[in-house]
C-alpha cells in the first residue's frame, strides 16, 4: 500500500495539471488590484508642489530630520496597535454618494465658537516642533492664516502663545498640559488668556510614562550627543519651552497629572473666562460627563496611537460619542487623518471639525512653511472631491445619510 502511495505521488509531482494549480495559487497571492506605482523611497519629492498625497511628505521629513527627532514624531507605544489602528478604522466606514446634486459651488467654511474658517481641518497642537524645521510652531501659524485654519497651540510648542497669535494674525487655542501642580496649570492658561486665547484645551489622557519603543530605538541610532544641546529629562525639557518662562518649576513630575479629576476642570473653569474644551476622551460616558460639567466642545482623540496602545480607533468611538453628547456641544475629533475621505467620514458622522497632526509635521520637516501649507491645500483639495463626489455642497450637508458602518 505504502509503495502504491509513493508512486502515486511521485506522478503527481511530474504532473503538468498540479503545475497548473500551483501557477494558479500563485497568481492568487498576488495583490488585486495590482500595484503598479508604489511609492519609491529611492526617488523622493523635491518640491511640495511634485507631492500627490500627504503621504509624500513623510520619507523626506525622515531625510532631513535627526534620527531622534524623527522617532519622537513618528513613534507610537508598545506594539503601535493603535497607530496602525487609527488608519485601519476608517476602512470600517462607507461613504454613500448622492446623485444628480449640482456640486459646482462648495462651501468647505467651519463655524466654531463665533469665528468662520476656511475648512474643518484643525491644525492639532504638537510639541517641540524645531526639532523638525528652524521655524518650528510660527511657520505653522503663518501657514494657518494663510488657509485660514484654526491652530491649537502645544503647552510645550516652540513658540509661545504671544508669538504664535502674532504669526497667526488671529486667536490661535492653547492646549494645556495641567502638569501635577495646579500653581504652574492656573499660571499657563491665564497667560494663554491674557494674550488672546479664546480657548483652552485640556488633554486629559497623559498620565503614564510610556514606552516609546520606535523612539528610543532611533535615538539609539543617532550618531549625535544630545546632552550636549540640551540636558534630558523633563525639567529641561520643559525649561527650553518658553510658555513655562518664569514659571516655578520645582516638583514637576510630569506634563500630565496622575490626580486630575472633574474639580480640577471645575476649579479651572472658574480661574479663566475663556472656553474650555477637553482633549482625549474616547467614550460616550466621559462625552457625557463633559456636557454635564459645562465644558464648551470635546475632542475625540486617543494622541495619535501615543499615550495608550488599547487598539480602538478614534473614528470607530466618534458615533456613540457623537449620541451621547446630542448635539449640545461640538465635537471635534483627531487621531490617524491623512485622505479626504477621512475627514468627510468623520463630518459625516457628527464631527464639527477634524484635526491633524503628523501629516502637517511632515510637511514642515520636509519644506518647512511651504510643505505644511501643501499638506492643508492637498487635503482641502481630498475634501472639496469627496463632497462633490458624495453631493454636499456644504459641510452642513454632511450627516448620517451619507455614511454607514461596513458590515
Amino acid at each position: 500500500m505504502n509503495s502504491a502511495r509513493r508512486r502515486f505521488l511521485k506522478y503527481l509531482a511530474a504532473s503538468p495539471l498540479l503545475k497548473s494549480f500551483d501557477l494558479l495559487a500563485q497568481e492568487q497571492r498576488l495583490p488585486d488590484p495590482m500595484v503598479w506605482a508604489p511609492r519609491s523611497l529611492d526617488k523622493l519629492i523635491e518640491s511640495p508642489r511634485e507631492a500627490l498625497s500627504v503621504f509624500d511628505f513623510e520619507p523626506v521629513m525622515q531625510k532631513n530630520v535627526p534620527p531622534a527627532h524623527f522617532g519622537y514624531m513618528a513613534s507610537g507605544i508598545d506594539d503601535e496597535v493603535t497607530l496602525r489602528a487609527n488608519r485601519e478604522g476608517f476602512q470600517k466606514f462607507q461613504l454613500l454618494p448622492r446623485r444628480l446634486v449640482d456640486v459646482s459651488q462648495l462651501d468647505l467654511s467651519m463655524e466654531l465658537f463665533g469665528r468662520t474658517y476656511g475648512s474643518p481641518v484643525v491644525l492639532a497642537p504638537t510639541g517641540s516642533n524645531k526639532a523638525f524645521h528652524e521655524d518650528g510652531d510660527l511657520a505653522v501659524s503663518r501657514a494657518a492664516r494663510r488657509s485660514n485654519n484654526l491652530q491649537i497651540l502645544s503647552t510645550v510648542a516652540t513658540a509661545s502663545i504671544e508669538q504664535a497669535i502674532e504669526a497667526r494674525g488671529r486667536p490661535v487655542w492653547f492646549q494645556l498640559y495641567p502638569t501635577n501642580k495646579w500653581a504652574v496649570a492656573e499660571a499657563l492658561a491665564k497667560r494663554a488668556e491674557k494674550a488672546g486665547a479664546e480657548t483652552i484645551v485640556v488633554t486629559v489622557d497623559v498620565l503614564a510614562r510610556q514606552n516609546w519603543e520606535a523612539y528610543v530605538r532611533l535615538w539609539r541610532t543617532d550618531k549625535r550627543n544630545c546632552a550636549e544641546c540640551h540636558g534630558l529629562g523633563l525639567a529641561s525639557f520643559v525649561k527650553r519651552k518658553p510658555n513655562f518662562d518664569g514659571l516655578d518649576l520645582s516638583g514637576i513630575d510630569s506634563t500630565g497629572a496622575t490626580n486630575l479629576t472633574w474639580t480640577f476642570i471645575k476649579r479651572l473653569r472658574d480661574t479663566v473666562k475663556t472656553k474650555l474644551v477637553l482633549k482625549g476622551l474616547m467614550t460616550a460616558a466621559d462625552a457625557t460627563l463633559a456636557v454635564d460639567n459645562g465644558l464648551d466642545a470635546i475632542i475625540v482623540s486617543n494622541h495619535g496611537g501615543r499615550d495608550d496602545d488599547f487598539g480602538r480607533s478614534t473614528i470607530d468611538a466618534l458615533p456613540e460619542i457623537i449620541e451621547a453628547v446630542d448635539g449640545r456641544i461640538p465635537v471635534l475629533v483627531d487621531s490617524g487623518f491623512r485622505r479626504g475621505t477621512d475627514i468627510v467620514k468623520a463630518l459625516a458622522l457628527g464631527a464639527r471639525a477634524v484635526c491633524i497632526g503628523r501629516p502637517y509635521l511632515w510637511g514642515l520637516g520636509a519644506f518647512g512653511q511651504a510643505g505644511v501649507e501643501r499638506v492643508l491645500d492637498l487635503l482641502q483639495q481630498e475634501t472639496r472631491a469627496a463632497m462633490q463626489q458624495v453631493g454636499a455642497r456644504a459641510l452642513k450637508q454632511l450627516g448620517p445619510a451619507l455614511v454607514k458602518r461596513a458590515s
